[in-house]
């Protein structure tokens, strides 16, 4: 029998802090405990199996403690952190940045205080749906399983969005196939809740199914609704507003998860580059940083999606002459990164990768002529990772910056501002 197979132990637990997942931690003689939904400080009274812990008692609540501000939290998967107090949970989103730098050996960079950018709150959020005795269930994955959490509530949305999120049930009827669960990417634009749904299986070419679909669209006041790739309906045009550029985003595209979010990471960014001349923006995505970056200098996007470079584009193009030359080239950079010699006509970078990073990509920009970089980043250790090589290739780290967007959550953006 193996440790994960013994049965559960019941003990107390000393929380020594949070892990990047947000799970609290303690230490016992078989190593690192993982007990969600504790916090520094405590004593707790607890279940555990193998390296898990399911709390059974709060022995001494931290003094950080405090009342959750949704009830679903504990079983929703959304959020695992709403029970800790705003300062403390906002220091240690800063510390998470300041370990993963130190583990590099980057420990003497400065680090700014977290910037809480909630907002009004998420304007872009992915629900599930799927049947449940007979009835369509809406919600999220519930914390550590497979199972969907139905929703009434969901105080981290923004709330036109969790308004229209609580009436989707029919919607999702119409396009649930008869097992499985499909998810509906709802995005809050300046025009209206986008919404895309994927997974569905019945026919599109079905005239009447259409209608139903079209109309459940006009009863939730939808400003577009696609499945599975395929426009159904368009009542308004879903664009959202980048700087002197308005964009028609393609169904289901990324977009920073709060207003307030995006504009403080590009106001970051934008600062960072400074007066560089021509900037090239990697990883461009529908031109969060690109079109800003363009009101004061040529531009360069790299994407390797089309339809988001064609978007763009498309708002560059018919920005009103109030931008300089945006350009476009599509380009998988996690296996094709834009070589040193592309970018020698470049005084300055932003780059925005996956959670992954883009080791590749930074290598080539090390050895390129590019004196500022603005590194934005959605993963602490990746992001040190990265700016490590580029320190090497004579950068120097001027200012680093936790950006918090996805509230009561271990995520965390970064923005990296490097010259040479």
């Amino acid at each position: 029998m193996t440790a994960a197979d013994a049965p559960p132990l019941e003990k107390t637990l000393e929380i020594t802090t949070v892990g990047a997942r947000g799970d609290g931690l303690a230490h016992s003689a078989r190593g690192v405990i993982y007990a969600a939904l504790t916090l520094p400080g405590e004593r707790v009274r607890a279940r555990i199996a193998g390296d898990r812990a399911e709390i059974a008692e709060i022995l001494k609540p931290s003094e950080a403690r405090q009342a959750a501000a949704c009830q679903h939290f504990g079983r929703c998967g959304g959020c695992q952190l709403q029970h800790w107090r705003e300062a403390e949970y906002l220091a240690w989103k800063r510390s998470l940045v300041v370990d993963a730098l130190s583990k590099r050996g980057l420990g003497r960079a400065t680090v700014d205080a977290t910037i809480a950018a909630w907002g009004e709150g998420r304007r872009r959020a992915a629900f599930h749906a799927a049947r449940e005795n007979g009835r369509v269930r809406i919600g999220f994955i519930e914390r550590g399983g497979a199972r969907l959490t139905p929703i009434v509530q969901c105080p981290a949305l923004a709330p036109r969005l969790e308004a229209i999120a609580l009436r989707l049930a029919p919607l999702a009827e119409l396009a649930l196939p008869p097992r499985g669960e499909i998810t509906l990417q709802c995005l809050l634009t300046d025009a209206g809740v986008d919404v895309s749904i994927k997974g569905a299986a019945r026919p599109r070419s079905e005239r009447a199914n259409l209608e139903k679909l079209s109309a459940a669209a006009t009863e939730l006041g939808l400003a577009r609704l696609s499945i599975d790739g395929d426009l159904i309906v368009e009542r308004a045009k879903p664009l959202v507003r980048l700087g002197r550029a308005s964009v028609l985003p393609p169904p289901g595209a990324f977009l920073q998860p709060t207003v307030q979010g995006e504009e403080t990471l590009a106001g970051l960014a934008i600062e960072a580059i400074g007066d560089s001349g021509r900037v090239i923006d990697l990883f461009s995505g529908i031109g969060t940083f690109a079109l800003r970056a363009a009101e004061r200098a040529e531009v360069l996007a790299v994407e390797s999606e089309t339809a988001m470079l064609d978007a763009l584009k498309h708002a560059a193009d018919n920005a009103g002459g109030a931008l300089k030359q945006v350009t476009t080239l599509r380009r998988d950079l996690l296996r094709t990164p834009v070589s040193s010699l592309e970018m020698k006509k470049f005084g300055a970078a932003i780059i925005d990768p996956p959670r992954s990073g883009a080791r590749l990509q930074i290598e080539q920009i090390a050895r390129a002529p590019i004196r500022r970089v603005a590194y934005v980043s959605c993963d602490a250790p990746t992001f040190a990772r990265d700016v490590k090589v580029l320190i090497d290739h004579g950068f120097s780290l001027a200012r680093v910056t936790p950006v918090d967007q996805f509230r009561w959550s271990p995520h965390i953006e970064i923005v990296g501002a490097l010259e040479r």
